[in-house]
């Protein structure tokens, strides 16, 4: 045996992280045995550079040869399975750090296992309306739609597809501003008339709602992630994990339950 032990458990680490392709390399090994030719591909380095990474992982008991490939022991897969544990827990905290202080506090409050479930669309300088196509394209596959402040930043780019749907059957129901739904009856006038007169399409209104949009798309929420004074859409969270679909459920029944229907004179010209 070549172990020499190190001063601490970060120097181990610090070794790892140091280069990305000895990660990628102890995981590959978990999977199956591979040659030093083959990993070099896999990684993208010299063969003089797996070498010594090889010697290092057999010099801290990670690896073993076997005739010409390698294989982790079980060591090595250990500490391969806690990197990608790790890996994905930074990835997750990174997709959520650019939206994590609009997020509502239940949310931050789920299991970590559950924000992975997430998918975060946030707004580019080249690309400022991801939002709200990822928005659409969720829109155009539900047959239910409950929305807790759709907002017209999101809405109107979206209202074509919206007056479709409700055309087609599609069972909507919105809870906004009156400010907000009587934009749209006076910019749409015609549409937005023909779409409160359909037994399937309902419009509510609330005075009081959160900063954000939470929607019901079957089993799908939607979370927007609003400007606080202009209502510009930054992010669009969206997940169908259960625990989300909860309390999102949860927060739309409690606004729906103090919310009241557009007043008629309002609601049709």
């Amino acid at each position: 045996m070549n172990y020499r032990p190190r001063d601490t458990p970060f120097c181990d680490i610090a070794y790892l992280t140091r280069s990305e392709h000895r990660v990628s390399t102890l995981i590959a090994l978990t999977e199956r045995p591979r040659s030093r030719s083959e990993l070099c591909e896999l990684a993208g380095v010299s063969s003089s550079t797996m070498r010594r990474t090889l010697d290092e992982f057999d010099d801290r008991l990670w690896v073993r040869k076997d005739g010409y490939q390698y294989v982790t022991t079980r060591l090595g897969a250990v500490i391969a399975s806690g990197m990608e544990d790790l890996i994905d827990r930074v990835e997750t905290e990174r997709k959520l750090r650019a939206v994590w202080h609009w997020l509502p506090e239940a949310i931050s409050e789920l299991p970590f296992e559950t924000w992975s479930d997430l998918t975060v669309t946030t707004a580019e300088p080249n690309a400022p309306y991801r939002p709200v196509s990822r928005f659409e394209s969720l829109l155009r596959e539900a047959t239910t739609i409950r929305f807790l402040r759709p907002e017209v930043a999101l809405m109107d780019l979206c209202f074509d597809l919206i007056h479709q749907l409700v055309g087609e059957g599609v069972e909507m129901t919105l809870i906004d501003r009156p400010e907000c739904h009587q934009y749209f009856l006076s910019t749409y006038p015609k549409r937005s008339s023909e779409m409160v007169q359909q037994d399937n399409f309902t419009i509510l209104e609330h005075a009081n709602l959160p900063s954000y949009g939470v929607g019901l798309l079957d089993e799908r929420v939607t979370i927007s992630c609003y400007e606080e004074n202009t209502g510009t859409v930054h992010a669009l969270v969206d997940s169908d994990a259960p625990a989300v679909h909860e309390w999102a459920t949860a927060v739309y029944e409690r606004y729906r339950a103090s919310a009241h229907h557009a007043e008629p004179q309002r609601r049709v010209e």
